[in-house]
């Protein structure tokens, strides 16, 4: 059967039938294209476990960024995907290579950027402004804390956010929904920045313009407008650390950790599918049973 038309239908069943979003159809779309694409691959039975070696030399060949060739985990993105598609034919009763002969490449383990509680403290203060912007800002380095939303997520949400209530559901990667939790000092911030606000727009977090004559409806803002924003606060913080929406998202996870919160808590508080991916904000953690060990373990020895 020819690759194309099935890839085609791979795409449709993954955005309908697994509800995955329209970003990673497109991911699974270029990565699925360029193996098509340099393997010279026209129909399935093509697919075979020695295109598939050749392809995974030609991906460790390829340039990543600077001088690096390309890394690992960009090279397992291409081979997750041709997994995924592999599975999606079995399932189909189409006969090709069995998924189970692709595996990973082996990923040095994870870096965390993490700012210091203090450093969190000095960006978060740093949103100082009392006009429109300015409690608009607050509200949404106080949001992301205290509740670990991605910045998809925090960008999606609208103005009829309850805020009699201590929590509220968010439908996260991959359609699923999981309840978040807002601390009393986000419910403050945001009710501070709603009562500032002077448009109708059904966005809870908008663009604020900067002249009052300025006629042009808010729009609801980006995630890449909400970056620029962290990195503004940051500089202005004076934290020299590369600091993003997604640092944020690090720092409510192992602040949770430090103060005794269990791991499989923590994994539904982020909206994690998998335990794996929250594991990684153990190593962190780990550090700090070291300090403790160290400090109150009577029989260290010098």
């Amino acid at each position: 059967m020819k690759a194309e038309e099935l890839k085609r239908e791979f795409l449709e069943y993954t955005e309908i039938e697994r509800g995955r979003a329209v970003k990673t159809i497109q991911n699974y779309d270029h990565y699925l294209s360029r193996f098509f694409e340099q393997m010279n691959i026209s129909f399935i039975s093509e697919i075979t476990e020695e295109k598939i070696r050749e392809f995974r030399m030609w991906l460790n060949r390829q340039p990543g960024t600077g001088s690096d060739t390309m890394k690992r985990r960009t090279q397992n993105y291409y081979l997750i995907a041709l997994r995924a598609f592999l599975k999606f034919l079995r399932k189909r009763g189409i006969e090709g290579l069995s998924p189970e002969k692709i595996e990973l490449a082996k990923v040095p383990e994870r870096h965390l950027d993490l700012i210091s509680p203090a450093e969190l403290d000095r960006l978060i203060q740093s949103a100082d402004g009392t006009d429109e912007r300015g409690l608009r800002d607050r509200a949404i380095l106080e949001l992301l804390f205290s509740t670990g939303l991605r910045v998809s997520e925090l960008c999606s949400l609208d103005t009829d956010l309850d805020l009699s209530r201590d929590s509220f559901s968010i439908r996260g990667k991959g359609d699923k929904v999981r309840v978040v939790f807002l601390s009393d000092v986000a419910k403050d911030a945001l009710r501070a920045y709603l009562r500032a606000r002077k448009d109708m727009n059904e966005a809870l977090f908008v663009n604020v313009p900067r002249t009052k004559n300025h006629k042009k409806d808010p729009s609801r803002l980006t995630p890449r407008s909400i970056e620029l924003l962290i990195k503004t606060y940051a500089a202005k913080a004076g934290i020299t650390k590369k600091v993003t929406p997604h640092v944020m998202r690090h720092s409510f996870a192992t602040d949770l950790l430090n103060n005794g919160a269990d791991i499989r808590s923590v994994q539904q508080l982020l909206g994690h599918a998998s335990i794996n991916t929250t594991q990684i904000y153990t190593h962190v953690t780990d550090a700090h049973l070291a300090e403790v060990h160290k400090q109150f373990h009577s029989r260290r020895r010098s």
